[in-house]
């Protein structure tokens, strides 16, 4: 499906099927032939699941935006748990990490992968402790999804736009970029998604289409994530500022609460029928 120029596709982990299989149908139940698909499984599963999902993939002709890899023991309970466990700053985890990192970008190739996401956690001020390791890093994952021919993406959320810019400036790989995601600015409480858009600008290479609402305690407490449309993101004020910025790629509907996650990606997909004119 495309809607004025753009691919809508779906993330894989959305939909919460058992399988490759299920997964592959219920995205072409909702119309669509593109997805983000979770690596973790495919990592796990060795080269003839691989293959396998390889063949499913051509036969039922879905296309892959991009990969997404997390990691084990990322705690999102709350966001104190998560800025201690999440991404590439844990230093008992980074080895185990880096090797998962490793796995994904040769899995990616066989997929025959451009983008592969993740989140890589919080990243401090930089005139803090921790920063320099955060950007060495960075630079060690892009080089090793390099060497496949990959770029790294990691998503928005935890920081402001001003303080992501500067991060991607001093990391300064080619390869390394955004992947934007208008809900975690909100839910993480990091500032209005439209203005980060228009800041982070050429280095938004992949998008995710999800909607949320503020906490009281913005930082703290996380907010709500609600289907797209109906909370805080301006769904028509942030198409036209990726637009505006030349962003032209895939819009990718990505839906992680809720009961009714199929009715609501298609609800995603009128809204952005209404919008993208």
């Amino acid at each position: 499906m495309k809607i004025a120029g753009h691919v809508i596709g779906v993330c894989s982990w959305s939909l919460r099927c058992s399988s490759i299989a299920q997964t592959v149908a219920a995205v072409k139940g909702l119309g669509l032939e593109h997805m983000q698909l979770a690596l973790g499984g495919l990592i796990d599963a060795g080269d003839a699941a691989i293959d396998d999902a390889i063949r499913l993939l051509e036969k039922e002709q879905i296309q892959l935006t991009a990969g997404m890899i997390g990691f084990a023991g990322e705690d999102y309970s709350s966001i104190i748990t998560i800025r201690q466990t999440g991404g590439l700053m844990p230093d008992g985890e980074w080895e185990k990490r880096r090797k998962q990192i490793e796995a994904a970008a040769r899995v990616g190739k066989r997929l025959r992968l451009g983008i592969v996401t993740t989140h890589i956690g919080f990243v401090p001020g930089s005139n803090e402790p921790g920063y320099a390791k955060m950007v060495s890093r960075v630079r060690e994952a892009a080089g090793l999804f390099g060497e496949q021919g990959q770029e790294f993406l990691f998503e928005t959320g935890q920081e402001g736009a001003s303080e992501l810019l500067q991060f991607l400036n001093d990391v300064a790989r080619p390869n390394v970029g955004v992947n934007f995601d208008p809900a975690n600015m909100i839910l993480y409480g990091a500032g209005k998604p439209v203005d980060a858009v228009r800041v982070l600008g050429r280095h938004v290479h992949h998008v995710h289409i999800k909607d949320g609402t503020g906490s009281s305690q913005p930082g703290v407490v996380w907010g709500e994530e609600v289907p797209f449309g109906t909370g805080d993101v301006d769904a028509p004020a942030f198409i036209e500022a990726l637009r505006f910025g030349g962003y032209r790629g895939p819009l990718v509907i990505e839906r992680e609460a809720g009961t009714q996650r199929i009715a609501d990606v298609q609800h995603a997909i009128d809204v952005l029928r209404s919008v993208l004119i």
